[in-house]
């Protein structure tokens, strides 16, 4: 602006023909009242954004803590888990070995009990077989001491046999 310009301004009021000044008079009146008037308008919505994201920041942190804390807690109770599971494969594996043993004994018992009965079982046999022999020579030897006699047996024989066995009877009664 020019000093004329500024005296016709005090002196009355006219019509600026000058488009540049006119632009940049409008347009600092324009920007005065958006500065003034927006401004504080976008003052209080900055102000009230920067309060909304300083409170989810915020919350964004306690619920952190929060997960956090859960994590922790998690990884305790996996800890705890792993000993428990540690404890229950080591007693599977003593209690396994423990039934093993036991096992092996049970069948040591059942085989020398099993071989027990297989003697007792042969030696019954044995005895079976044993009594069946001396049954069958004793028959065959009666047989023949019958047959023999028999032949023998005359009047006189008979006679001497039958004395002979009242002495062994009266033998046997005495004792």
């Amino acid at each position: 602006m020019n000093a004329n310009s500024l005296f016709i301004l005090a002196d009355h009021f006219s019509f600026n023909t000058n488009i540049i000044e006119t632009n940049v008079l409008n347009l600092a009146v324009v920007l005065a009242v958006v500065v003034i008037y927006v401004g504080d308008a976008l003052k209080g919505l900055l102000a009230n954004r920067k309060e909304t994201i300083v409170t989810n920041f915020q919350e964004a942190d306690r619920r952190a803590l929060q997960a956090k804390e859960r994590v922790n807690q998690a990884q305790i109770q996996f800890e705890e888990a792993k000993q428990k599971a540690s404890k229950i494969r080591n007693q599977a594996s003593i209690t396994i070995e423990n039934e093993k043993e036991k096992f092996n004994r049970e069948i040591t018992e059942d085989l020398n009990r099993l071989k027990v009965f297989q003697q007792e079982s042969y030696k019954l046999e044995q005895q079976k077989v044993q009594n069946q022999i001396a049954e069958k020579l004793i028959e065959l030897s009666l047989n023949q001491v019958k047959k023999k006699i028999k032949l023998r047996l005359n009047s006189s024989n008979h006679s001497i046999l039958n004395n002979f066995q009242i002495v062994l009877f009266t033998n046997y009664k005495k004792n």
